[in-house]
């Protein structure tokens, strides 16, 4: 374990005083922890020329590749030249040699672009090379209500065929915050889907809602039949995990079929979880963060009974988004560690992972406010590093 890390409590090494404070038993190493912080505050990255700086571990260069993106919230990649790109405000764009195809991909579902809603997540189907199959999240609308849906659909062309919308989360809900909405496939081939509270803490313990729940399905939208709550009258059965507040990052590990999530806390409670069949993870009975302005508690505490533990948590909050674990030779000594975008404060959080315990032992902030609010990050195919930035005229840009 670092000596930044607090022993037993899986915390956050910079964490705000007043949380540090809530842990007085922890003497020595609260004293540590304020060292740390102190260090995080004035050893900055170092650029060491325009678009090349400086890591704990390695020198990198950032290459833009790509401008005029209406606030892009995700990147699939079809192959090493061919990606496709949402943007939120509910259009999906096709880049093909480095070059963005003027006409955005025809044949979406209507999208309700409310809020921190519209077209959000895209993933390929594993088999897509066969099959050509897309699936995308949005934030649906029905009877002025809005939550997260899922459609799925065959690319052909530039167009979006066959479609069929294979979840709604229910019940909707008025607004426009919390709707989570990342995608992944795990190593057999069923379906992630992370939601949020929609705003409405209490949802999120409720197992007859989807809201704060995250769901796993088949490919096709059926329900898996080993899903963990499945004869539980008091949950749906599509329901992997509860208690979230608002999932906006997913990563599998394919290779030992561990699935980490983060999530947007309130003040000073961003979470990373590792996520486990029928567990509850404790939103909002539990969290690490306060009452936005009051700072007031949140709950009965940061801990209690029956509740899972993050692995991690941010205090201050650093509003994570897209997430990807590093397994490219490309990146040898980042190989393991999860790389987390963050809104807030512009950044990637480089989060190394003992293999042996699942905890954090280290973070390193990488990027702070270079580029902008950093909306997703993903390893492409060709091994290399990508990440979007969330702006009217946003970017994709390249880690080498």
């Amino acid at each position: 374990m670092s000596t930044c890390s607090i022993a037993n409590r899986q915390h956050k090494p910079a964490s705000l005083l007043s949380n540090m404070l809530k842990h007085q038993d922890h003497g020595a190493a609260v004293i540590t922890t304020l060292l740390c912080l102190v260090i995080t505050l004035i050893i900055p990255l170092t650029a060491v020329a325009d678009g090349q700086f400086k890591t704990e571990k390695r020198e990198i260069a950032v290459e833009k590749l790509l401008g005029g993106l209406a606030n892009p919230w995700s990147i699939a990649f079809i192959d090493e030249n061919n990606w496709l790109i949402t943007e939120r405000p509910g259009r999906l764009r096709q880049v093909s040699n480095g070059k963005l195809l003027e006409a955005p991909v025809q044949g979406l579902p209507a999208i309700d672009a409310i809020g921190q809603g519209g077209l959000l997540d895209v993933v390929l189907h594993p088999d897509f090379q066969n099959n050509q199959m897309v699936y995308l999240s949005f934030s649906g609308m029905a009877s002025g209500l809005s939550g997260t849906e899922v459609v799925r659909g065959k690319l052909v062309g530039n167009n979006l065929t066959e479609t069929q919308i294979i979840f709604k989360a229910s019940p909707k809900h008025r607004g426009g915050r919390h709707f989570g909405s990342r995608l992944a496939f795990d190593d057999k081939g069923l379906l992630f889907i992370t939601l949020g509270d929609r705003g409405d803490r209490e949802t999120a313990q409720r197992g007859k809602e989807h809201t704060g729940s995250i769901i796993r399905l088949n490919d096709d939208g059926s329900i898996p039949a080993n899903n963990p709550y499945i004869g539980n009258a008091a949950v749906r059965d599509e329901i992997y995990s509860l208690g979230h507040r608002n999932v906006q990052g997913l990563a599998i590990d394919k290779a030992n079929s561990i699935i980490w999530a983060h999530e947007h806390g309130p003040q000073g409670g961003d979470e990373l979880n590792r996520v486990l069949a029928g567990r509850n993870y404790g939103w909002p009975i539990i969290t690490y963060g306060v009452n936005y302005g009051t700072g007031t508690q949140i709950g009965i505490g940061d801990s209690a009974a029956g509740f899972e533990q993050p692995v991690w948590f941010w205090d201050p909050s650093i509003a994570p988004s897209g997430m990807t674990l590093v397994t490219s030779d490309k990146y040898p000594e980042w190989q393991g560690n999860l790389l987390v975008g963050a809104l807030k404060f512009q950044l990637i959080a480089r989060l190394e992972i003992d293999k042996d315990s699942g905890k954090v032992t280290h973070e390193e902030r990488i990027l702070g406010k270079e580029y902008g609010r950093i909306r997703d990050i993903r390893q492409g195919p060709d091994g290399l590093l990508y990440f979007l930035t969330d702006s009217k005229n946003g970017g994709v840009f390249v880690i080498k």
